[in-house]
């Protein structure tokens, strides 16, 4: 199995950027396609963005972060990213990082998701 740990969460301005990374360990993250999910108290997690796991291979966005954030993936560092640019204060959440190997999966359900990181908080203010 797969431990994922992130971090680069923290306090930024509306506007402002944030990069949140996604160390992996136990195996490489070319066995899975990775997403990023954020969730606020009270709701349910969101997805935000994934990545399949080979190079070049697809990318998906939430529609609420398109053009704003980008997700990318080291294999080499098995560590993925998210760059998080133009931030808004909607976007307050804990991000969660996630592994999956479900062939066929759209990366959008979190069901379809294996392993999870313990969360970094990312806290927009206006």
């Amino acid at each position: 199995q797969v431990q994922l740990i992130e971090s680069g969460g923290g306090l930024v301005q509306a506007g402002g950027s944030l990069s949140l990374s996604c160390a992996a360990s136990g195996r490489t993250i070319g066995d899975y396609y990775m997403g990023w999910f954020r969730r606020n108290p009270g709701k349910e997690r969101e997805f935000v963005a994934a990545s399949q796991r080979w190079p070049g291979g697809s990318r998906k966005y939430a529609d609420s972060v398109k053009g704003r954030f980008i997700i990318s993936r080291d294999n080499a560092k098995n560590t993925v990213y998210l760059q998080m640019n133009s931030l808004k204060p909607e976007d307050t959440a804990v991000y969660y990082c996630a592994a999956g190997t479900l062939y066929g999966s759209t990366m959008e359900r979190d069901r379809d998701y294996d392993y999870w990181g313990q969360g970094t908080q990312v806290t927009v203010s206006s």
